[in-house]
């Protein structure tokens, strides 16, 4: 499985945990909530879900048959109309999807750092454990730090053979990537607030630490917060 297939089966699944759908609408909720997804086509998604039907982790079931177009002066919708009525195809997750969903959920290793897979794991940060969540935002930050730092020394090398354009362009990829790394650290301080402040609550000891949970997060104003699918980064 390629690792764009693979994103693209946990975002279906994610959403799929959330309501079922048909085809399209999966496909306008992929497009619109997970920016990563703006250019694949039908062509991509339908083969992706006959393959989780095909495991068992997702089932299809008929919908509602679209309303039937205005009567003709005869009182009589033409035939072709008639024949072209066709339930469409919802998806609902199974009980072994549900826990398949769960199982990669609490993946933590370096293909959760990375850009594409990065903003689908984000996406669904509301539904992951606190200590997964953690995890993640921790090795995001240290994979950008490890680029940052690569970013940083080629361009000490490079920079007297660059023009003003280039210079200004990798500059810009570097504040990119900054941005990001200052936004993880304030995600990862929030998650520590409420954990402590969760522990020290009297209530704490009744309550458990759903995935639900978003640790309070950083108030931002819209304007600063980075996409994590941005691709200068």
């Amino acid at each position: 499985m390629s690792r764009r297939s693979g994103i693209l089966e946990f975002a279906v699944l994610g959403l799929l945990r959330e309501s079922p759908m048909h085809g399209y609408e999966l496909r306008k909720r992929l497009n619109t909530s997970l920016g990563i997804f703006r250019a694949f086509s039908y062509g991509t998604l339908y083969p992706c879900l006959k393959t989780l039907v095909a495991n068992g982790w997702l089932i299809e079931e008929p919908g509602s048959v679209p309303a039937l177009p205005p009567a003709t002066g005869r009182g009589v919708a033409p035939a072709s109309s008639l024949a072209g009525r066709r339930a469409k195809i919802v998806y609902r997750l199974t009980a072994e999807g549900k826990e398949h969903f769960e199982e990669l959920l609490s993946h933590t290793g370096p293909d959760s750092w990375e850009d594409e897979h990065f903003a689908a794991r984000f996406a669904f940060f509301g539904q992951t454990e606190r200590e997964v969540r953690m995890r993640v935002l921790e090795g995001r930050r240290s994979r950008l730090e490890e680029r940052l730092e690569k970013m940083r020394a080629s361009l000490a090398r490079t920079r007297e053979r660059l023009d003003d354009y280039t210079l200004e362009l990798q500059r810009h990829g570097m504040e990119s990537v900054e941005r990001e790394v200052r936004w993880l650290n304030e995600l990862i301080e929030s998650e520590r607030s409420g954990r402590d402040q969760r522990r020290s609550s009297p209530e704490s000891s009744t309550q458990h630490d759903t995935s639900g949970e978003t640790g309070g997060l950083p108030r931002h104003r819209e304007d600063t917060r980075p996409d994590p699918s941005d691709d200068t980064k």
